[in-house]
């Protein structure tokens, strides 16, 4: 390996395999929903473990063979990896780039020299975009890269890579879903070949890094208990890896051709890259305009609304609402998404504007809510000082577009009251039918323990003492086989 001169790297002895962090407690889904697959899709293979970690940490400081940095084609995005990467590598990197006229288009890699770094290769990646309308597109692009990625390090015989998250935040990727995406090619990587290599899944921060380890027994089972009950928790195995487009050669005739003709994943996203060109705004002018029906008008003022919000949100001072505590992301629950923490009793109406209140209520959630998520609110030794006014709900409801009420997952409430769930029934029967489903009533907070672990919760000191004395020992051992 090459070893440039400088101080200061992180050796690949001090990053602990995935083998080696213990399982966490597993729930027992047997008696429950039939499972979804008859047999573990990844299975416990301790060896495939030994060759995998994740680890939170500066990658540029890492000793590998080679390193993934995710940038633009032009290769000159500035984002936390590669201001990192271009730093370390120092000036002749940047030559190299510009002098080249170097370009990599999105989802293929491109090979340069390590330079001043601790590493022999540089692999840089283009992540795509995610829209929301062309979400296959997206995740199979996303899915190449990574594919590419690992097996041009294989082409470079590197032993050991250290894989950047690809997806930067400015590509909208939703953090559970593109998580789900570089486990997964990993995972296929290491069990298509016996080579002894070693992939490093790195970030420099907790939050990139959350739904990469609640995510990954499911694609790296450290036990048997671990891959069994993946069989109910992993509902797409392998979508890129199945999906396939069938090109019918006369579109006017049910006639099917005499074999049929398939396109690879990469082909796919170029279709779909075509289609999204076709259809773009430039091209829509052409077109005759429609008149929008009532419901579309309705529906462009509320997301007009929205976005005159979320741009105020952006700009404005809100520290004197964030700075409350009452409204936080804490981890991410067992299936890898994000945790939305709200705490009642740090809602001062009284003392609160509560049109700030919405903003920030935008600013934290908007970049949440582009993927699935969960909710838990906890009603714990609130009073009436802390009960919004139903005027201000239902704007906030009416305001907030349909992407917030579609990816909430679940809206847990914990130690309700009955005036509580009295007031939640009738606002969620004639204000907000379109969640009634998802809300649910705990008594005590051992029971989200098993929809998430109790190390991703960040709660208040008074809400653990209040559990512990109206729930005894359940608290430190939770009943969850009802829950």
């Amino acid at each position: 390996m090459r070893t440039p001169g400088g101080s200061g790297g992180v050796p690949l002895a001090a990053v602990p395999r995935w083998s080696q962090v213990p399982a966490a407690p597993v729930t027992d889904y047997t008696g429950t929903a039939p499972p979804l697959h008859a047999y573990p899709v990844f299975p416990y293979d301790d060896a495939i473990n030994s060759r995998f970690a994740i680890w939170q940490g500066d990658i540029s400081q890492l000793e590998v063979d080679a390193i993934t940095n995710t940038s633009d084609e032009t290769l000159s995005e500035y984002n936390d990896v590669s201001e990192r990467i271009m730093a370390g590598a120092g000036p002749d990197l940047k030559e190299e780039i510009i002098t080249r006229a170097l370009e990599c288009r999105t989802g293929e890699v491109l090979v340069t020299s390590g330079y001043n770094l601790r590493c022999r290769h540089i692999i840089h990646t283009v992540s795509p975009k995610y829209v929301a309308k062309y979400h296959t597109a997206a995740e199979s692009s996303l899915h190449n890269c990574y594919k590419n990625v690992l097996h041009k390090a294989g082409e470079l015989n590197a032993r050991s890579l250290a894989l950047c998250v690809i997806n930067t935040p400015r590509r909208n990727f939703p953090p559970d879903l593109a998580a789900h995406v570089a486990l997964r090619a990993v995972r296929r990587y290491l069990s298509s070949t016996a080579a002894p290599r070693l992939v490093v899944l790195g970030g420099a921060c907790g939050p990139e890094l959350a739904p990469l380890s609640a995510l990954a027994p499911l694609y790296f089972p450290r036990d048997s208990r671990e891959a069994d009950a993946a069989r109910w928790l992993l509902r797409d195995p392998d979508p890129h890896h199945e999906r396939r487009i069938r090109i019918i050669h006369n579109p006017h005739t049910h006639t099917q051709p005499d074999d049929d003709t398939s396109l690879d994943d990469e082909l796919a996203v170029e279709a779909a890259a075509a289609f999204a060109r076709a259809c773009s705004p430039d091209t829509q002018r052409l077109l005759p305009a429609a008149s929008p029906a009532p419901h579309a008008r309705r529906t462009q003022i509320h997301s007009d609304e929205y976005e005159r919000l979320l741009r105020r949100a952006r700009s404005e001072d809100l520290s004197e609402v964030s700075g409350i505590g009452c409204l936080y992301q804490s981890g991410v629950d067992r299936l890898g998404r994000p945790v939305v923490i709200f705490i009642g009793k740090w809602f001062p109406i009284a003392d609160i504007d509560l049109d700030k209140a919405l903003l920030y209520l935008i600013k934290l959630l908007d970049p949440i809510v582009r993927g699935d998520y969960v909710i838990a609110y906890f009603h714990t030794l609130a009073s009436s000082a802390n009960h919004p006014p139903f005027s201000w709900l239902k704007e906030v409801y009416t305001v907030l577009p349909y992407k917030y009420k579609k990816n909430l997952k679940a809206f847990y409430i914990v130690h309700p009251t009955f005036w509580t769930k009295m007031m939640t029934w009738w606002f969620t029967t004639f204000m907000a039918p379109a969640i009634k489903a998802k809300v649910h009533n705990l008594p005590g907070v051992e029971y989200l323990y098993s929809v998430m672990h109790a190390r991703q919760l960040d709660l208040p000191a008074f809400v653990t003492e209040y559990d512990m004395t109206i729930n005894g020992l359940h608290y430190f051992q939770p009943d969850t086989n009802n829950t």
